[in-house]
């Protein structure tokens, strides 16, 4: 690995480290509030955020050892990803939850299946041709996407609402988000 990328896997390597320490602090202080979204929701974007800080983490520890391709590791990571993307849409699929709760998990199911799609092509394609920069660059634009990632998703666990361009279009506009721990409970009022 040339130099200019060893010190950009360091950095990556340092930020994810850091970002996932900040994701089990996030997660131990949200623990025990009233959430506004059900509890396979919230399982699958902690998990995400935990995938998505480990997945640049790994890949670049890898990456630092000398000798080593960092394209395996990008392929197999990438390849394990998909596997958990696929299993979290069976999980919020076999969820009964109102249609509302899953679409607002497409966004993130997409980003996360890209991703790794890229990952997973960049790995092989370093795997084939090692010597060439172009798929290293690329790679290592991945991983800054995937921290992205990760924390979006960390800061909808810890703000309990959702980040996504159409959700802050409409709060920009002035729609207020559903208040947290209202969903599926009926008000006083409702119950008469």
């Amino acid at each position: 690995m040339v130099g200019n990328y060893r010190d950009f896997f360091v950095v990556i390597a340092t930020s994810a480290a850091t970002l996932i320490g900040l994701l089990f602090v996030a997660l131990s202080v949200s623990k025990g509030r009233a959430q506004a979204h059900p509890p396979v929701m919230q399982e699958f974007r902690s998990a995400a955020s935990l995938l998505a800080f480990t997945n640049p983490f790994t890949v670049a520890l890898f990456g630092l050892v000398p000798g080593n391709n960092i394209g395996y590791p990008a392929a197999i990571v990438g390849v394990i990803g998909v596997i958990f993307t696929a299993a979290g849409v069976r999980t919020i699929l076999s969820y009964r939850s109102q249609g509302r709760h899953r679409r607002s998990q497409l966004p993130l199911i997409v980003a996360l299946v890209v991703v790794f799609g890229f990952q997973i092509t960049y790995g092989i394609e370093l795997i084939i041709h090692s010597d060439r920069a172009g798929p290293l660059a690329d790679v290592g634009d991945v991983l800054i996407v995937s921290l992205l990632i990760g924390i979006g998703r960390a800061w909808e666990l810890v703000g309990d609402w959702d980040t996504g361009l159409a959700s802050s279009i409409r709060r920009l506009m002035g729609h207020q988000p559903e208040a947290r721990g209202t969903l599926d409970r009926e008000t006083p009022n409702e119950s008469k």
